[in-house]
């Protein structure tokens, strides 16, 4: 990828949902160094001040703004704001969605966790792109919204995981034609496990069967690690780009040659 010059997004403004922390803290501090304003959301309003502590390390356009993106009518106030105080949304990125359920095999979850498990990761993840649609149509711009590769290669116990990733996909892929007569692009990134983020922190804090199945996956890794935070908010950075502005309805798999499914 061909690095952005410093000042190439002067004058864009990009919402970043879960970005307190992770692949969403790490695109906001990278858009910040480009220009662009930057509007970071979470629930926690304690996570939020560490994260304008970091981000006015490197710029003084950024801002916090509270919301739950599992919750429609919190994350529209939120798209709403950024709307009237900037006048539009020119970036999306689509980063939080922390599931209630970690890996669970099928036939282990009850009727209940099901339901949870695939409404807690689709839905927090689709709310904040249609309550920002009005703002993107200002003057067109860029969605990212963050996946699954257990949405391209099954894997043992994220069933549903999984499902809920491929139901992100093909939602690029349709949005991405629906909303081209605006010049909204949209694009998605598929993760694998990954270093420096909060989910890694949880999966190797306690001996699960998740614990288990990662473990095993990190001794696959043709580069004999992972990827690590940073360098999947570096793919996230290009799509949301006008380095990629020919790029749309697609999403990159940045999982270190783990598997090569892809759809």
């Amino acid at each position: 990828m061909v690095a952005g010059s410093e000042t190439d997004l002067d004058g864009k403004v990009a919402l970043i949902t879960g970005a307190t922390s992770g692949v969403g803290l790490e695109t906001a501090v990278r858009l910040a160094k480009r220009g662009a304003t930057v509007v970071v959301n979470g629930r926690s309003a304690e996570r939020g001040k560490d994260a304008m502590d970091r981000l006015r390390e490197v710029s003084d356009q950024v801002r916090f703004e509270a919301g739950d993106c599992g919750d429609y009518d919190s994350i529209a106030e939120v798209a709403g704001r950024v709307v009237r105080d900037f006048g539009a949304i020119d970036i999306v990125v689509s980063a939080g969605a922390q599931g209630e359920f970690g890996p669970t095999p099928f036939a282990e979850m009850t009727g209940e966790q099901l339901q949870r498990a695939f409404v807690s990761r689709f839905f927090p993840r689709i709310y904040p792109v249609h309550a920002a649609v009005p703002g993107l149509r200002v003057r067109g711009g860029a969605v990212v919204m963050l996946t699954t590769d257990a949405a391209r290669t099954p894997t043992s116990g994220e069933s549903i995981m999984g499902a809920a990733g491929a139901g992100v996909i093909l939602l690029t892929k349709t949005l991405a034609k629906e909303l081209s007569r605006w010049q909204i692009r949209v694009n998605g990134v598929a993760m694998t496990i990954t270093s420096g983020t909060p989910s890694w922190d949880r999966i190797f804090a306690t001996e699960s069967f998740q614990q288990k199945l990662f473990d095993k996956a990190l001794k696959r890794f043709p580069a004999g690690r992972p990827p690590a935070v940073e360098e999947v908010a570096d793919a996230v950075t290009f799509l949301a780009s006008e380095e990629a502005g020919q790029i749309t309805g697609q999403t990159l798999s940045v999982n270190g040659g783990l598997s090569f499914g892809g759809w």
